[in-house]
Parts: C-alpha cells; sequence; structure tokens
C-alpha cells in the first residue's frame, strides 16, 4: 500500500513541477530568484523551526539530524532507514495600489533518505534552492512600455553525514552540488502615429547557467533538564560560497501578437560579453547562521524558537544591475510546536496524531524603492500515522503576506498547501540463533 502511495504522489508532484514555474512572486525578479524554503512539512508547519530532532523525522534544515538514538522498538539495536519527500500547492494574490491579480503554482519540494551507520548517520536527496517566475509590465501614458518575464531557478543535490558523540550532542555536514539557470527577457514596445504596436519590437534576453559547491554545518544537543522536561540547543552555519556563471545575452527583433502575448523571433544578434568580461563571473551565495532553543516531553509535546540570519548584502551579480533595489540582511524569526495526545493509544487513533503549529516573521533581504520587503507567515498542520509502523503522511497550511503596496511595490497574499510522505523502515538487522 505504502508503495502505491509514494508512486502517486511522485507522479502527481513531478507533472506540476515541469507543468508550471515554481514561483509567480514578482520578487524573483532579484537576485537568483526567490529562496525557497530548505525543510520538510513537518519543519514548516512549525513555522520553519530546524531544531528539533529525532529518530523518525528527516531533518533537512539541521545535518546533526542524520543520526540519533536507537529505539526501543527495535530492542534499542538500530534506529529506522528514513525516506521523506514533499511538495507544495500555493494559491497567490497579487496587489498594487489599482490593481489586482491571481496566480497559483505546484511544486516539487525535496526527495531525502537518511541511512543509519552505528554512530554516523548519512542523508542525501536533491531540493530546490530558488525559484523564478514573474511577468512584470511597466507603462507610460497608459502604454506598455516594457515587458519583464522570468524563469528558471537554483537546484541543490546534497550529501550529508553527522556523527553523535554522546546521546546528547550530535555534529553533522552537508555538502551540496547547486545547479540550474535563470532566464529573463525585457520585450521594448513602440507605437506608430496611430498608436498601434509598430510591425517590429525589441527583445532582450539574459541567460546564466550556475553551477558550484555549498556546505552546511549544524550541531544539535539534548539534556533533561527534570526528570520530564527536556531542553534542545541547536545551530546551523553555512560559509558564503561562489558559484560560476556562464551567461548569455542577446538582442532579437521580434513580432508580437497582443492575443496570446507571444513572441516570434526575426533576427537575433549575440552580445560580445567575453569582451566586457562577462561571459563568464561569479555569483555569491551569503553566508548563513541560525540557532534556536526549545523545551518539551519527548514523543508528546515542543515548544522552541529560532533566529536565522542571511548575510544577504554580500549578495553581488556583475551582469545585472538594478539601480532601484539593493540587498540588506535577511532575519528571520520562528516560533512553534507540537503536541501528541496519547501515541501509545491503539484503540484511537486521532490520540496518535501530530499536530503542529508555528508562526514566522522574516525581513526577507531586498530594499526596493527605500522599502525593505518583509513577510509573515502562520502555519499549522497534522502528522496522520501510516499503519502499524513510524510513518506517518503529513498535512500543512500556511497563510501569508510578503511585500507592500508603498511606493508602487506589490503585496502578496498567499495559502499553502503541503503533502509530504515520511516513511520509516529496518534495512539493516542483526542475525540471532537459538
Amino acid at each position: 500500500m505504502i508503495k502505491k502511495i509514494i508512486l502517486v504522489f511522485s507522479l502527481v508532484f513531478s507533472f506540476k513541477a515541469l507543468a508550471q514555474e515554481g514561483t509567480a512572486s514578482p520578487y524573483s525578479y532579484y537576485g537568483v530568484g526567490s529562496e525557497k524554503f530548505k525543510g520538510t512539512i513537518e519543519n514548516r508547519s512549525m513555522g520553519g523551526l530546524s531544531i528539533y530532532n529525532d529518530s523518525i523525522h528527516v531533518n533537512l534544515k539541521n545535518p546533526s539530524g542524520y543520526t540519533g538514538n536507537n529505539i526501543k522498538y527495535y530492542n534499542d539495536e538500530s534506529r529506522p532507514v528514513k525516506f521523506s519527500m514533499g511538495g507544495t500547492y500555493t494559491d497567490l494574490q497579487l496587489e498594487s495600489t489599482t490593481e489586482k491579480d491571481n496566480a497559483s503554482t505546484a511544486t516539487f519540494d525535496y526527495l531525502a533518505l537518511v541511512l543509519p551507520l552505528g554512530k554516523f548517520g548519512a542523508g542525501f536527496g536533491i531540493i530546490p534552492y530558488s525559484s523564478v517566475g514573474f511577468k512584470l509590465e511597466s507603462k507610460v501614458n497608459d502604454n506598455l512600455d516594457y515587458r519583464f518575464t522570468g524563469e528558471g531557478g537554483l537546484n541543490k543535490v546534497f550529501f550529508g553525514l553527522a556523527y553523535q558523540f554522546t546521546k546528547s550532542l550530535s555534529l553533522g555536514v552537508d555538502a551540496s552540488y547547486n545547479f540550474g539557470n535563470t532566464r529573463d527577457y525585457a520585450l521594448k514596445f513602440t507605437y506608430d502615429e496611430f498608436g498601434e504596436y509598430t510591425q517590429f519590437l525589441t527583445e532582450e534576453f539574459n541567460r546564466s547557467d550556475l553551477s558550484g559547491m555549498s556546505y552546511n554545518f549544524g550541531i544539535n544537543y539534548k539534556t533533561y533538564v527534570t526528570d520530564k522536561f527536556e531542553l534542545v540547543l541547536a545551530a546551523t552555519y553555512a560559509p558564503e560560497v561562489s558559484l560560476n556563471s556562464e551567461n548569455i545575452r542577446t538582442f532579437s527583433t521580434v513580432t508580437y501578437n497582443p492575443f496570446t502575448e507571444t513572441t516570434v523571433s526575426v533576427d537575433t544578434e549575440e552580445v560580445n560579453l567575453e569582451s566586457r568580461g562577462l561571459a563568464e563571473s561569479s555569483v555569491n551565495l551569503p553566508s548563513k547562521y541560525s540557532f534556536g532553543a526549545g523545551i518539551g516531553q519527548p514523543r508528546i509535546w515542543f515548544l522552541g524558537a529560532e533566529f536565522t540570519q542571511v548575510n544577504t548584502n554580500d549578495f553581488n551579480n556583475p551582469l545585472i544591475n538594478i539601480g532601484n533595489s539593493k540587498f540588506v540582511n535577511t532575519e528571520t524569526w520562528s516560533i512553534g510546536g507540537f503536541i501528541v495526545p496519547d501515541y501509545n493509544s491503539f484503540s484511537k487513533y486521532w490520540k496518535r496524531i501530530v499536530y503542529r503549529a508555528g508562526l514566522r516573521y522574516s525581513d526577507v533581504g531586498l530594499n526596493i524603492n527605500n522599502q525593505n520587503i518583509k513577510e509573515f507567515g502562520i502555519n499549522f498542520g497534522v502528522g496522520l500515522p501510516l499503519g502499524g509502523t513510524f510513518s506517518n503522511a503529513n498535512i500543512g497550511f500556511e497563510f501569508g503576506e510578503r511585500g507592500t503596496t508603498t511606493a508602487d511595490l506589490i503585496k502578496e497574499k498567499y495559502f499553502n498547501i503541503h503533502l509530504s510522505l515520511s516513511l520509516n523502515s529496518r534495512w539493516f538487522q542483526k542475525r540471532k540463533y537459538n
């Protein structure tokens, strides 16, 4: 049954991921796109917390979670292999001072596998880093002047290793290979004496193919402060790295169909970026750190808070310079937790459900027209046990706002539905003889 669930889940989200862009946010115009949440649905349903680790759930934000304590169900001999995958459906409302519009996207969020190796734990998988998907227009005297569109994004394939020094302390590191491309088009509109589009328009096209390594280090510490209550401390650090960017820029003479809003190229000329030293460049991914603390009773409840900072003001892309914007440091505050009424209940299913909730507030790292772009989100969700195993299906919901209508900017209001599977299985078992 579980295999059928995985197959259906994979087909649905693979189709949606190929059919649509991963975002419809106009703020993905900046940098390498809108940065994606790098955690599981379980993390996200608690406001984005990454500080809680256990032996049956994958933690993609803190690699120290790849290891863990052996569980009693396996006679304290081992812990399960953990497999996790997730996706998101987003309904987005875009609002300016004069207009409103709606968009929707469905994305594949992550695929990960964690293997127990004694005191070590290894994890690997694939997860999006950023996504580009925008359509912007500028007008002069109610006539279209420019139309900007973009697509693409970055993905990362990661491999991580963690080591558990004691039952309380574990450390881990992720090494990720980042790859992908961003593509943007700028169509210039011109008009004849009758106010109609001229026969031929000019379109600029930019493409950057990005690749390179990045790293993330994590630590997690747990200790009982009383007989019942467990204190959890956790931190992560990702150093700044540079990605290689191979760039192309062309100018095309095109014809424009206003009904389909598509263009057909008549003639194209590639810009000699090599003479300007821009055919190959470096795009830096800024450093990032987080730290948090929480308290709870294992398998019963947990409440924690976390602070994350990304040094986005160090971001630089020599190919594109946007005059009305600048990057500032990203700061995010998260608070959240979970409760399980009775994880040992076998007669009442609802008592074994994990109930999660959280809040998140962020300064997203963009200053446009002298306005810092901020974001606020409310999360809640449930973890539904599957059969008699440690596996579960997770459903999460998120309501949020990003941006402002001040200074001719756009406010986004979004509603997300998150779905994931967290599957566990015992692959390695000691042989016993009578």
